[in-house]
């Protein structure tokens, strides 16, 4: 797969876009792409384009569905929150999200507390996570959220397998895991074009079974893997608890649990 081309279409923001370009490796073009998909950074954030099939994607955190969720979400009740284990915790957990896409469950809980560090191995995904980053930081409403949110551009097996070496101190006490598997809902596909779009640019997580070990290995408290309600478990170790809800489910791989027959 070719690399996704980032051009800049506001002259005043040039430099933001080699700053880009040159952390995230995606080659800086002068004229705004006829075809495929392309990263577009313009007067108010960083977006992915294409031509007639739906709306840009981008990442957010003080506007939108983040906005209603940081006021109205539910805190310590909705469903990833219990998942993590934060219902009744008197000490927050340091959370690990190792596939953070566009970073909406990181967010929710940065928002309740926790320090989330968000893995990103996709170029165009950590782009558009570092452009609402910067603008959530700057925001009166969000900039103490965006202060627990630290994005790491690397590969998360490969990041976990460190982590799995440093001292039970230094290591995440939860993994949270949100692979992206090829959907096979054609009624689904329709209302998601923009989520489709962006899956194809991203790719799908086909070593998901990898990923999980990793993060069984680094974790000292639990993984969390969100899957869909009707959704396959992810091969390999079977989960210690399943916590469902209306559209999506978690599978709980409790450490304590699990490192016995490590």
């Amino acid at each position: 797969m070719s690399p996704t081309p980032l051009y800049c279409a506001e002259p005043a923001r040039r430099d933001t876009a080699h700053r880009l370009a040159e952390r995230f490796a995606l080659p800086l073009v002068r004229q705004q792409p006829t075809e495929g998909y392309w990263l577009e950074l313009g007067p108010e954030r960083l977006e992915l384009r294409t031509n007639g099939k739906h709306g840009a994607v981008y990442a957010e955190f003080v506007e939108g569905a983040a906005r209603h969720r940081r006021e109205q979400g539910g805190g310590r009740g909705q469903p990833v929150a219990k998942a993590i284990g934060l219902k009744g915790a008197k000490e927050l957990p340091r959370v690990v999200d190792a596939t953070a896409g566009l970073g909406g469950d990181s967010f929710v809980l940065a928002s309740l507390g926790c320090e989330v560090t968000l893995l990103e191995r996709s170029p165009v995904a950590a782009a558009l996570l570092f452009d609402a980053l910067e603008r959530a930081s700057v925001d009166l409403d969000t900039m103490d959220i965006a202060r627990r949110m630290t994005l790491v551009h690397a590969d998360a097996i490969q990041w976990l397998a460190a982590q799995a070496e440093r001292p039970e101190a230094e290591r995440p006490q939860v993994v949270f895991v949100d692979p992206m598997f090829p959907d096979t809902d054609k009624k689904s596909a329709a209302a998601k074009k923009g989520m489709q779009a962006f899956q194809q640019v991203i790719g799908d997580d086909l070593d998901s079974a990898a990923l999980l070990a990793a993060a069984i290995a680094a974790a000292t408290v639990r993984v969390v893997v969100k899957r869909p309600q009707r959704g396959p478990a992810i091969e390999g170790v079977k989960p210690s608890a399943v916590l469902e809800g209306k559209s999506t489910r978690f599978d709980l791989y409790v450490i304590k649990a699990l490192r016995p027959q490590a």
